[in-house]
């Protein structure tokens, strides 16, 4: 996906929350597709403005 550094580890800070609302111990592959999912989202709202 092309993400820096910076990018990267917004991701996983949010995959992180995402995981810690789940209950979860760790953050598992599902946190992370969803925020990456959240992150895609995020860049066509921003093709589009």
């Amino acid at each position: 996906m092309r993400l820096s550094a910076r990018g990267y580890h917004r991701v996983l800070k949010v995959a992180r929350t995402i995981a810690d609302l789940d209950g979860a111990e760790s953050v598992g592959r599902p946190h992370l597709a969803e925020a990456l999912a959240y992150r895609a989202a995020q860049d066509r709202v921003a093709l589009a403005a």
